[in-house]
């Protein structure tokens, strides 16, 4: 019986083994397609840079778009990390959707 039940246990093994090896691409990871924004995603964390160089950007999270008649704004919150205090930093990225010219770009600090 105990022979039985190991020789069972080493089947499965092989047979599971065997199993994984002919759908490797199984356990391969999906990847995500890049969104529109990423762009604009490095765009405010450069300028954002520029304007605390002494801050370290610790998260970043895109708020979305608003599109207007002539411009589109993207908006992203950033949050920051210096040597005195941590804080979030408003990034709004006003641009032409046709030519991807930057027109404006405003900063408003927040400590939430």
């Amino acid at each position: 019986m105990k022979k039985l039940l190991i020789s069972l246990m080493i089947t499965f093994v092989f047979i599971d083994m065997g199993l994984w090896q002919l759908f490797p691409h199984e356990a391969a990871a999906q990847q995500k397609p890049i969104p529109p924004y990423a762009k604009w995603g490095t765009y405010a964390m450069k300028k954002t840079q520029e304007r605390y160089p002494h801050a370290k950007i610790i998260d970043y999270l895109h708020i979305g778009r608003v599109t207007g008649p002539r411009s589109s704004t993207e908006k992203f919150k950033l949050w920051l990390k210096d040597d005195k205090k941590e804080f979030g930093v408003f990034v709004d990225i006003e641009f032409n959707p046709a030519t991807s010219q930057v027109i404006r770009t405003t900063f408003k600090e927040t400590t939430r």
